[in-house]
């Protein structure tokens, strides 16, 4: 029987978001509900809330989640009720051209819930990144459940499941930091600080945090930072060649998304040195490079989607690191809010004196 939970919605471009009714169908083939325990405040909901990534409003917002499997669906054998999990937003399907290759972290046809969640009016949903966690209750595919271990918190195990994540797979798995190596990470968001962790997990000799601002510059040397650069005051190339002896990071961590601090990490790397885009950027955005500068450079530029990450693999690891006191998750919780506190908090995101607002049920 269809279950009737609270949701936060986003019913059109740039308005107030709400809390609404939503509709909950009953579990299907491969599907499970799971009832949401906590759920972070993460810019890609902002996004959506601006119509930055598409249209398709309503949304249902919230991804970054942690929560209880519920019910599952006809053929589920991964999971079961009772089972605590971490969302992803990437599950993989075994079956595409990436996923034969043994690369399923660039998986082509992740798998979403096929139902959709709905208003009282019947008016379809569409769920943040296929999941829509700003809800006491979820339904999504049940490759997006990640079971880990329940001893973390879940407003802290939530945050695993995008910000954090994308930020140290951007570090570990894309930009392969590497021990004795030199990395700049721009922009010291929840992502930014994120890579940073990655970095100095990773074994990074120097790591350069860039932001305009100083309160987030010194939140990053909790991190792991080793130097920091306020780009508001200093050339940020220029310092960070200076910083590393003239020839630029080995590994340039660009988490701001946009065409400006793009070219400061591309010039900002030495010779051969590698680039990782985990910033999102908008669709109008254009980023305009000199060719020859860019063949003469040599070296890699990366974008990193979910830090490209294996949610079954990476998940259970980072919560182990952390269980281990090796990676501070508590560290990325500014505060906890309720439901009714989102449009709250996308507010103080903008005003740049919050690191992660986490959503308790």
């Amino acid at each position: 029987m269809p279950q009737h939970v609270q949701g936060v919605i986003a019913p059109g471009r740039n308005e107030p978001v709400r809390v609404e009714t939503i509709v909950i169908p009953d579990v299907g083939p491969g599907e499970a509900v799971v009832k949401i325990q906590a759920c972070g405040v993460c810019h890609t909901d902002l996004h959506y809330k601006q119509g930055a990534i598409n249209d398709e409003f309503p949304f249902l917002l919230g991804h970054e989640a942690a929560g209880i499997v519920e019910s599952v669906g006809e053929g589920v054998t991964d999971i079961e009720p009772g089972d605590y999990v971490i969302l992803n937003w990437r599950a993989v399907c075994g079956q595409c051209r990436a996923c034969r290759r043994g690369r399923p972290w660039y998986c082509f046809d992740t798998h979403n819930a096929k139902q959709r969640m709905t208003l009282l009016d019947g008016t379809e949903l569409s769920p943040a990144l296929g999941i829509g966690a700003f809800a006491e209750k979820t339904l999504v595919a049940a490759g997006q459940c990640t079971k880990v271990d329940p001893a973390v918190a879940p407003e802290v195990a939530g945050l695993l499941g995008c910000g954090v994540m994308a930020g140290i797979g951007a570090a570990i798995n894309t930009g392969n930091v590497g021990r004795g190596d030199t990395v700049a990470v721009i922009g010291c968001g929840g992502v930014g600080d994120a890579a940073i962790v990655g970095s100095r997990l990773a074994g990074a000799a120097k790591i350069i945090a860039v932001d305009i601002d100083d309160r987030k510059l010194e939140t990053a040397k909790t991190m792991g930072a080793t130097h920091t650069v306020n780009s508001r005051s200093t050339e940020p190339v220029e310092a960070i060649r200076e910083l590393t002896d003239g020839f630029g990071a080995d590994v340039v961590i660009e988490a701001v998304g946009r065409p400006e601090t793009y070219k400061q990490a591309f010039y900002a790397r030495d010779l051969a040195g590698t680039v990782v885009l985990v910033g999102v950027p908008t669709p109008e955005m254009q980023l305009e490079l000199p060719l020859l500068d860019v063949f003469g450079r040599g070296g890699a530029l990366k974008s990193s989607w979910y830090g490209d990450c294996l949610p079954s693999r990476d998940f259970p690891m980072l919560v182990d690191l952390h269980r281990q006191g090796r990676i501070d998750l508590a560290a990325f919780v500014t505060e906890t809010i309720g439901l009714g506190d989102v449009e709250k908090a996308f507010a103080r995101m903008h005003e740049g004196d919050v690191l992660r607002s986490v959503v308790v049920l």
